[in-house]
């Protein structure tokens, strides 16, 4: 049985790229939705609430709808507005550890299935002009917490503990186990 092409309701590059890396084949139409939290809404609440609303946003038989935030104190750290919103955020990050909720729905033939990962991210003690040199390099710009585990902000990171690539945007295991879910087996190839 041929895999049905997989509807990414996603701009992200590292997203696509996580899908397009299990050979997964994928149509990118990013949805058109705002990501503003709701009063009082908790931070895994509202990235989840974001992945099911890009997902319904898209039309297809099969639609992955995806958030990630970088959550500091019950503090959502998004993707930075300029530069030196990014050098806030890190200087907030340095020496300590956050946490990175990344959430995804997956409709199928109508019916949502969803998943949320949490993975603990501890950050090196830097100093600002450090902060301010990787934040020249322009990785940060496009990402929640304003760096990219995936690239420079490497050298950022101290340890995680949990899913690299929920860190990066898409955890691939629990794609996989909704696809599943949903009855869309996974095989090895092409």
């Amino acid at each position: 049985m041929t895999m049905p092409t997989l509807v990414l309701a996603s701009a992200s590059p590292r997203r696509r790229q996580l899908l397009e890396m299990l050979h997964l084949p994928i149509v990118v139409q990013p949805a058109d939705v705002q990501e503003i939290p709701l009063p009082r809404e908790a931070p895994a609440a509202y990235s989840k609430r974001l992945a099911r609303d890009k997902a319904r946003a898209v039309p297809g038989l099969l639609v992955l709808g995806a958030d990630t935030i970088v959550v500091l104190d019950d503090t959502i750290l998004e993707k930075p507005v300029d530069a030196d919103d990014a050098v806030r955020m890190l200087m907030m990050l340095q020496g300590r550890t956050h946490t990175v909720i990344t959430s995804i729905c997956l409709v199928a033939n109508g019916r949502e299935h969803e998943a949320v990962d949490e993975t603990q991210v501890t950050f090196r003690a830097a100093d600002e002009d450090w902060l301010r040199a990787y934040v020249a390099t322009g990785e940060p710009l496009d990402k929640a917490g304003g760096y990219g585990i995936q690239g420079w902000g490497a050298a950022l990171v101290e340890r995680i503990e949990g899913d690299f690539f929920g860190v990066m945007g898409l955890p691939v295991r629990l794609v996989l186990a909704l696809l599943a879910d949903a009855g869309v087996e996974y095989r090895f190839g092409k």
